[in-house]
């Protein structure tokens, strides 16, 4: 599955910190899937970032009218 192709799988997210000094992401998704992602607090910042740059990007897309294509 590529980063542009839609999807009808629901997920919920959730990021916090672990009691061993991690940052954790933990998805859970439909059909009992759950996945727990741990990253040092270097890490994580790496990946803020890189979600800072993506929202910014989507956002210049959006005003330039770029849509998503659609099915």
């Amino acid at each position: 599955m590529g980063i542009n192709k839609q999807s009808d799988i629901a997920a919920n997210i959730q990021i916090g910190p672990t009691d061993a000094g991690m940052v954790r992401i933990y998805v859970e998704a439909e059909g009992g899937i759950e996945l727990p992602l741990d990253f040092e607090p270097e890490e994580a910042d790496d990946i803020a970032e890189e979600l800072r740059a993506a929202a910014e990007a989507a956002r210049e897309l959006a005003a330039a009218g770029a849509r998503p294509k659609r099915r």
